[in-house]
């Protein structure tokens, strides 16, 4: 049979509704309606289902709402910052986007491992993978698309005059 539990008298019934229905974030308003169902006196196998949430996941809402009261439902992660990850500045960016206009100091093509290079030498970093030099090659929408090369002893007069008569032809 389904467990009941019990809620300590930190809020009334109709209040944690209350607070299930005004609520903004989405893991608070599901917690709020979890500990409103379970005020409600439903099982919580039934009110963690009924909320989208495992058992054992309610139990721990349940447990800390009683130990802890009110300061237990929020959510923890509202307002947390994630450290960018960036390895370059908008500054530094803005110089590699100019540093792709020329071609690299050692000639060539720019390609992922040579930004890699040039994003070490300007942060002062040890290593720098070279997918991370690819990665800020795609931020900068680079490519690195050349004319096909042509042979040094091709005749242009023949090419043209093949062209001319070649039968797939595409015309515009």
């Amino acid at each position: 049979m389904a467990r009941t539990l019990t809620l300590e008298k930190h809020l009334s019934s109709e209040e944690l509704k209350t607070r299930y229905q005004t609520s903004t974030d989405p893991i608070e308003s599901r917690r709020w309606h979890l500990l409103w169902l379970v005020s409600q006196h439903w099982y919580l196998l039934d009110a963690a289902s009924s909320v989208g949430v495992s058992y054992s996941y309610a139990r721990k809402v349940v447990y800390a709402y009683n130990r802890n009261g009110i300061l237990s439902v929020g959510n923890g992660q509202k307002g947390r910052r994630v450290p960018s990850r960036a390895l370059l500045n908008a500054e530094q960016k803005a110089e590699l986007d100019q540093a792709l206009q020329s071609p690299p100091a050692d000639g060539g093509l720019w390609s992922g491992p040579k930004v890699a290079q040039w994003i070490a030498q300007k942060t002062g970093r040890a290593h720098v993978h070279p997918q991370r030099g690819w990665d800020y090659l795609k931020k900068l929408s680079y490519s690195g698309q050349r004319p096909r090369p042509r042979h040094a002893q091709a005749d242009q007069e023949a090419q043209s005059a093949f062209k001319k008569t070649s039968p797939n032809e595409s015309r515009n």
